[in-house]
């Protein structure tokens, strides 16, 4: 769990398949940047994938990270940036996968009010409610 000037604040990263399904799945404290989880949750990345992040994901480990294990990495550039790096945005439109992913876990009351202090706690309801989500998916 995180300090933030609101209180205690977390945050849940994911990566989920082509189908919106839960592949990977970390919490953090609110004031974590979100390009420090991205080492963990691309792991499992494959030839061929398409790795499909927001800007705050934009970094060159991570491009560097997906380019080596023959992946490409499709994240709007920060405006900050110096190099330009390739980026289609009618490829980003598929990330909305994930925005749907995070609606469908918000259902449950539990998740999206965040009732547990502890973070493993946490994390357990959330990787149950993406276990349903998978079993719907059968």
């Amino acid at each position: 769990m995180g300090r933030s000037r609101g209180g205690l604040t977390s945050k849940i990263h994911a990566l989920v398949d082509a189908e919106g399904r839960p592949v990977s799945l970390r919490l953090t404290g609110g004031q974590v940047a979100d390009c420090t989880e991205a080492d963990a949750l691309t792991d499992n990345l494959e030839e061929g994938d398409i790795l499909l992040a927001d800007k705050g994901y934009d970094s060159n480990a991570i491009r560097a990270k997906a380019a080596a294990r023959k992946a490409w990495a499709n994240i709007p550039p920060k405006a900050n940036r110096k190099e330009s790096s390739t980026f289609s945005r009618w490829v980003y439109r598929q990330r909305n996968l994930v925005e749907r992913f995070f609606n469908k876990i918000k259902q449950f009351r539990g998740i999206a009010t965040r009732y547990d202090k502890h973070p493993e706690n946490y994390l357990a309801a959330v990787k149950l409610v993406a276990a349903r989500s998978w079993c719907r998916c059968l």
